[in-house]
């Protein structure tokens, strides 16, 4: 069984369009879903939730169609960190843990209690006082102590320093050490995704430009560094995106496509996504 699988998802608002959405999260695999600001992942991973109501397409969840009447019972599975924490202002973290316990069947308290010490947070200081990165903390030890199969989180890392990023991202590796668990992660830090991530969803401008493995991408991709006399060699249909440079161009290129003669180098995640958003080739 699939974690999510999503078939020709739209979702139109007088100002932009998520079109012809097709992805699909294996059980125990961890996602990362990429994007520009405004590229449609927040929108994504709501109509996943089913927060908002798609156009067209859709979305299972654990083999459970998320517009059915058992998905609100699947919900007590399933994880959320948004991009926003909301919980009310004038909560503590231990009012929350009270709220909590009331509202999940599997609320572990004691999960609870060592996640808000691990993260450093006070049980005793009020949401409003909280920084952006408490709050995001906050809401990861919610979506963390109620015995979850699925996390699904938006820019749930944003907002922390790189040391206390590295530790939430070795506990969401620890979380899909058990099979029956997976993570859809969307992130503008690709860094992180190229870290602990099993699939790569890019979107661009409402629709989606790939979805593989990592490690595949990272083997199809590869970047040549030419002299800008010598780029017309370059086989037209291997050639993804380029650049131009002070020494000449850099090209993002499939390298089957391409001669060794041209020596493409290993790339990363980051360039893949960022030669793939531009799709700028020189003529």
């Amino acid at each position: 069984m699939n974690a999510i699988e999503i078939k020709g998802l739209c979702k139109s608002y007088p100002d932009f369009t998520l079109s012809d959405i097709n992805l699909t999260l294996p059980q125990g695999a961890i996602m990362g879903l990429v994007g520009e600001n405004g590229a449609g992942k927040s929108t994504t991973l709501r109509l996943i939730m089913n927060a908002v109501s798609r156009d067209a397409g859709s979305v299972s969840v654990m083999g459970v169609d998320n517009q059915s009447a058992s998905f609100g019972a699947l919900k007590q599975d399933i994880g959320v960190v948004l991009d926003e924490a909301y919980f009310p202002e004038v909560l503590t973290p231990s009012d929350v843990g009270r709220v909590m316990a009331g509202t999940y069947r599997n609320w572990d308290r004691e999960r609870y209690e060592s996640c808000l010490g691990h993260f450093s947070l006070p049980e005793k200081k009020a949401f409003k006082d909280f920084s952006r990165g408490m709050k995001m903390k906050l809401a990861i030890a919610v979506a963390m102590s109620h015995s979850p199969r699925l996390l699904i989180l938006d820019e749930a890392t944003s907002g922390l320093d790189p040391m206390m990023r590295d530790e939430i991202l070795d506990i969401f590796n620890d979380f899909t050490r058990d099979e029956t668990h997976s993570i859809l992660l969307s992130s503008h830090i690709v860094s992180d995704l190229e870290k602990i991530c099993d699939y790569i969803a890019f979107i661009h401008r409402g629709k989606l430009i790939l979805c593989e493995e990592k490690d595949r991408l990272l083997e199809e991709y590869g970047v040549v560094h030419i002299g800008r006399g010598s780029y017309q060699t370059l086989p037209p249909e291997s050639v993804i995106g380029t650049r131009e440079t002070p020494y000449g161009v850099e090209a993002l290129v499939r390298r089957e496509g391409v001669s060794s003669v041209f020596g493409a180098e290993r790339t990363t995640l980051e360039d893949i996504i960022l030669f793939m958003a531009k799709g700028e080739r020189l003529q």
